[in-house]
């Protein structure tokens, strides 16, 4: 065989191959995408069994309550800003995104928490993946939605027309913290998709576990979907 025609069989032999590996490609893209729709829209955990929980009147711990433990176990000054937050980071801890929780955007507060309080977020959130474990549930991460607010934070959130802002708020003293009960963020794609509702009474159990045992304060905050939480430790 000439060398140009082993050439043109050459050619034709790469095109080949190539097309059969963007065909595949595409292939297994599109039994990705199918595999994730299909875990999250209609393969869930709705059959799981969880307790039944009032939330209003399980979790009712109020702002003057929450403000008492904010003030004793708080910081002793309470940043005008987040320069000045910036400059408190000896005594507190930065929280950031781990394997337990995820920190959403924060637009009127900073990621920093009191040791005691980032100890008890720390507890949530490992302990409502060993619930999840236990249940049989996919792994999930709970979004922690507000963290310090400084007075300039306070201000603007006031003026935005936000009720729950109150000026001398227990988020304040970096030992208060916001959880969504809406909204949890799932670890794997191809995962089974768990019911919103389930996570949330899930979560619930860890909290009114922790509260029972004096670790915390809650409010659930129906208007903007969140579990208040004022964590009753120093360190």
């Amino acid at each position: 065989m000439k060398k140009s025609n082993i050439k043109k069989a050459n050619n034709r032999w790469q095109k080949v191959l190539l097309t059969i590996s963007i065909v595949s490609v595409i292939s297994f893209g599109a039994i990705f995408a199918l595999v994730g729709a299909y875990n999250y829209y209609w393969r869930t955990d709705s059959k799981i069994q969880v307790q039944k929980i009032n939330y209003s009147t399980e979790f009712n711990d109020n702002n003057r309550i929450q403000l008492k433990a904010a003030q004793k176990h708080g910081v002793k000054r309470i940043p005008k800003n987040r320069k000045e937050a910036k400059k408190q980071e000896s005594e507190l801890t930065k929280i950031e995104n781990n394997e337990n929780y995820l920190v959403d955007r924060l637009t009127h507060s900073v990621p920093y928490l009191t040791h005691g309080a980032a100890e008890v977020l720390k507890m949530i959130g490992e302990n409502f993946q060993d619930s999840l474990e236990s249940k049989g549930l996919s792994k999930y991460r709970i979004i922690v939605t507000s963290v310090l607010r400084t007075q300039e934070d306070v201000k603007n959130l006031r003026s935005s027309g936000n009720i729950n802002a109150v000026s001398n708020s227990a988020h304040c003293y970096a030992t208060t913290f916001d959880i969504s009960y809406a909204r949890f963020n799932k670890s794997k794609l191809w995962a089974k998709r768990a019911d919103k509702q389930i996570l949330k009474n899930v979560l619930a159990e860890v909290l009114r576990d922790l509260r029972k045992r004096k670790l915390c304060f809650v409010k659930y905050e129906y208007n903007q979907k969140c579990f208040h939480i004022t964590v009753n430790k120093s360190k």
